[in-house]
């Protein structure tokens, strides 16, 4: 077999080998390899739990594969793991057959092989993985001929002959994983690719999504891209985007507010006790976050649990205000978070970001009042639509915080029109007047206080989950315990869900006198 040397990129912090397990995820996707082993995103799907299943025979250790120069009868052992110099690549193989001296590696993949004109065939990634196993036994001195990849699905043999055309296809796979990584720039999605339902990690790539995005459109100068790919942006295509993952997930968020409520852990189950009286129990692996409403105790081995299991525990003063919360070392790409705060000081950056919050902000207002508002003013609606116009124009900060102030008088100016309960007969009507807070002087403040609350603890869990810093933000400046990016995120969505969710709450009655005040009590 040829030697001759391969150029790598400077490695500085990345590990020193590459394991041929991600070149197989770069041969089959690039973005998916960057998740993985750059930034350490993974996340677990029917089919890598099964193939783990699958895997466990062939995990345990056999026996030792001796020095190629004491190979003296036929063998075979599996969880071979040999390691390449001149490529800086590491192999872990299933199965290592040695017979009439030639070694011949064995991979099992659960799936079933590609359909050729030949009959079953690998596929590609599969054939980078395998050629990349015997390249590394060649370099440990063994002779090695062929490979096998034994697919579980259809209880076929695919044999692999290793060929000059097959070591160059994966030394090149090899070099540009590597450049890939230590180039730092997650690369685009896959488009309209078949591959993307199955991946595990489809809902935190979002590739039509994503690609929908970045397409932007001829017409809009403004549109931000999200990869340095330096081409020009263009009109995407007129259609629906695929929808690879349910809308919401079957885990739900637990809310606690009874106060001097305790949280402890008996296995798998979290257990919420009321002095010394079980209350209720909750499975680990049906919630998606803890939230804590004041005064309520949480032991430290339920925490390391719910860390674990990568379940946020969010907490809330017992008015609702969030103040902080506490989840798992989930997020491992400090690259992501040195790009935030680096473009966080970059004024233009900053201004375009909040041009399109802030006008998709007054956008979604107007939409609000035209779908909720008895008779929608017409004045009012031709001046938010100015307003958002604006704010797309704007020139500094200052300005469109102006603009932004200015709409939400014009917006909350008209809100009581889009409240339909009436009066009761005990004289407690549920009316708007103006916006205030902190403290809020009626139901309806408190109500959108809370709803905003709410909103602003889901977008700084979804901030953390990625791996940015919720504190760093570009429109709102950073300030102490504010999680300014979450309230970036925030501007466009209040209306949409937070307001939504409010007028829905007290126009379906769902929220009246009874709910909100005990036998005797008034709002003060």
């Amino acid at each position: 077999m040829a030697t001759r040397p391969l150029e790598f990129p400077r490695q500085d912090d990345l590990p020193d080998y590459l394991p041929a397990r991600m070149v197989n995820e770069f041969a089959y996707c690039p973005r998916l390899f960057f998740y993985e082993w750059v930034e350490g995103v993974f996340r677990e799907s029917a089919d890598t739990v099964e193939g783990s299943v699958q895997h466990q025979r062939v995990d345990k250790e056999g026996g030792d594969l001796p020095p190629a120069e004491e190979l003296s009868e036929d063998l075979k052992t599996q969880a071979i793991t040999l390691s390449s110099e001149r490529l800086r690549v590491i192999a872990k193989m299933d199965v290592v057959q040695v017979e009439d001296g030639h070694a011949r590696p064995i991979d099992y993949k659960r799936g079933r092989p590609a359909d050729t004109e030949n009959g079953p065939g690998l596929w590609p990634a599969d054939r980078v993985q395998m050629v990349l196993q015997a390249m590394v036994l060649r370099e440990n001195g063994y002779r090695c001929e062929e490979g096998i990849v034994y697919y579980r699905a259809t209880n076929q043999r695919v044999r692999v002959p290793i060929t000059e055309d097959l070591i160059q296809e994966a030394e090149a796979a090899v070099s540009n994983a590597w450049r890939t990584a230590r180039q730092r720039i997650i690369p685009p999605p896959l488009v309209d690719s078949p591959k993307c339902p199955g991946c595990s990690l489809n809902a935190i790539c979002l590739p039509d999504e994503t690609n929908a995005l970045e397409a932007g459109d001829e017409e809009d100068d403004g549109q931000l891209s999200l990869f340095a790919t330096g081409a020009l942006p263009r009109k995407p295509p007129r259609r629906e985007l695929r929808r690879l993952i349910v809308p919401r997930e079957d885990r739900k968020p637990v809310y606690l507010n009874t106060q001097g409520l305790r949280v402890g852990k008996s296995g798998d189950v979290l257990q919420v006790k009321e002095k010394d009286a079980l209350r209720q129990e909750v499975r680990l692996n049906e919630i998606c976050q803890v939230n804590l409403m004041g005064n309520i105790q949480v032991s430290t081995q339920a925490i390391q649990a719910l860390c674990s299991a990568e379940v946020p525990v969010c907490y809330f003063s017992q008015g609702g205000w969030f103040y902080g919360m506490t989840s798992g070392l989930t997020t491992k790409n400090v690259f992501l978070r040195q790009s935030q705060f680096r473009l966080a000081t970059e004024e233009w950056f900053a201004l375009r970001l909040a041009r399109k919050l802030v006008a998709g902000k007054i956008r979604n207002q107007r939409v609000m009042l035209m779908r909720n508002h008895e008779e929608p003013p017409k004045l009012v609606l031709e001046q938010m639509l100015e307003m958002a116009d604006r704010a797309e124009k704007s020139s500094a900060l200052e300005e469109l915080l102006g603009i932004e102030g200015n709409g939400a008088r014009l917006y909350f100016g008209a809100f009581d029109g889009m409240i339909k309960q009436e009066s009761e007969s005990s004289g407690f009507s549920l009316d708007f007047a103006s916006r205030n807070r902190r403290p809020p002087k009626d139901p309806v403040n408190a109500l959108l206080s809370l709803a905003y609350s709410l909103l602003s603890k889901d977008l700084t869990v979804a901030c953390a989950a990625v791996g940015f810093d919720p504190m760093m933000g570009f429109y709102h400046q950073p300030r102490f315990g504010r999680p300014a990016l979450a309230l970036d995120l925030m501007e466009p969505f209040r209306p949409l869900i937070a307001e939504s969710a409010v007028l829905n709450a007290i126009n379906t009655r769902m929220v009246a006198a009874r709910t909100l005040f005990g036998p005797g009590e008034r709002w003060r």
